[in-house]
């Protein structure tokens, strides 16, 4: 029989992620979006909130004892992000970036790298990591071009001389993390002759190679307390070493890790919305009773719990799925996220519905759970283009 029950230990983890959310990042959320000011710089209002996280081992959750990680699973993950991204999205997915990118070293790393890299991560310091795919002027989900014109797809360049890498291109300014990580991943092409498919490669680089330089931050919707900017690269040299599996590996590399955590974090925006929700329609009445009493309100808000938790199941079985290295593991992971989204989106709008008026102004969250929903439409590639991977897989 299936078991949905928490053992004592993941219990323990929900109970730490909870209190680190309301205790740490609340108050400094609560100071970002009072500010009402797009040009605030958020950086150090958060940094004492990841130094701490660091210090926690939040940032080496996955990574293998053996290299000094607390080698957590991905169940257990998707628990802890929850929590998180029910208090906040924008530092939910800063952290569950910088806690899943160390995947591909483990994915793919030779020994030596796993060696020299992980273990580095693991030192409780302020890490952050990010990822590049998308350019100005290719869509993200260009990645996944398979055709077979060596023409189209991203354009970012990695010439190979001797003993390392010509790095020169730019990534587009929707890049989880760019400013403040002190790590990349980077995805460019290592030939300019072959289909994009079979000419992608993976280097994992540091923030401080001369030419590489991050442009202006660029202001989402939602997700006020994240970092996204444009990445520059010019001439930047970069050893081979730096380089994840064979030349061409990046798509096989990053279809087997990415986006399987983000399910879990918008079932915790759609949780966060509808318990906002839920103890705002106890509290406010309308025409001499609780709004929750009025049977419309009612049926919404049992529409939000019931999507939350089909939400929440999606995302624990695509991720128990990875972990088995199970066939449909791609398949699940694409629709748990495009569904988590989905059902925040939902979740949101019901919330700005059931606050009225209140709902569309700033100083309640239903508005900023809203935003924040919307934005994940577009992240991690778009429901629509994950919808047509999951039909061309089938």
């Amino acid at each position: 029989m299936i078991s949905f029950t928490l053992t004592e230990e993941q219990r323990l983890i929900q109970e730490t992620a909870r209190n680190f959310a309301e205790n740490e990042i609340r108050p400094v959320i609560e100071q970002i979006d009072q500010s009402h000011d797009l040009e605030l710089d958020t950086w150090p209002l958060l940094r004492p909130v990841y130094e701490k996280a660091a210090k926690l081992g939040f940032f080496s959750f996955y990574i293998p004892e053996q290299f000094g990680g607390s080698g957590r699973s991905g169940l257990d993950g998707a628990i802890f992000i929850e929590e998180i991204c029910a208090v906040d999205l924008g530092v939910g997915n800063t952290l569950g970036a910088t806690m899943g990118y160390p995947m591909f070293i483990l994915a793919a790393g030779t020994d030596d790298q796993k060696q020299c890299w992980l273990p580095e991560l693991c030192k409780g310091e302020v890490h952050l990591l990010a990822g590049a795919q998308s350019e100005p002027n290719v869509a993200g989900s260009e990645l996944f071009c398979e055709h077979p014109d060596p023409k189209l797809g991203m354009r970012t360049y990695a010439e190979k001389r001797g003993k390392e890498y010509v790095l020169n291109g730019t990534k587009s300014g929707f890049i989880t993390n760019a400013g403040v990580a002190k790590s990349y991943f980077i995805v460019a092409r290592t030939s300019l002759d072959k289909p994009p498919a079979e000419s992608m490669s993976l280097f994992y680089i540091p923030a401080d190679l001369p030419g590489f330089t991050v442009g202006k931050r660029t202001h989402l919707l939602g997700l006020q307390s994240g970092f996204h900017s444009e990445l520059i690269f010019d001439n930047v040299r970069v050893p081979a070493d730096c380089r994840l599996g064979n030349e061409g590996d990046a798509l096989a590399i990053l279809s087997a890790v990415l986006g399987q955590g983000l399910g879990a974090q918008f079932v915790g925006l759609a949780r966060g919305a509808y318990h906002y929700a839920l103890e705002y329609a106890k509290q406010r009445r309308s025409y001499g009773k609780p709004l929750i009493e009025h049977q419309a309100i009612a049926l919404m808000l049992a529409d939000m719990e019931i999507e939350t938790q089909a939400a929440r199941l999606l995302s624990w079985d695509a991720i128990s799925a990875a972990q088995q290295f199970d066939p449909s593991a791609g398949i699940k992971g694409m629709g748990s996220k495009l569904y988590a989204v989905d059902v925040a989106i939902r979740t949101a709008m019901n919330a700005v519905k059931i606050l009225g008026g209140y709902g569309v102004t700033r100083e309640y969250l239903a508005a900023k759970h809203l935003c924040d929903a919307v934005v994940g439409y577009s992240l991690d590639f778009t429901g629509d283009m994950l919808r047509l991977r999951i039909a061309e897989r089938l």
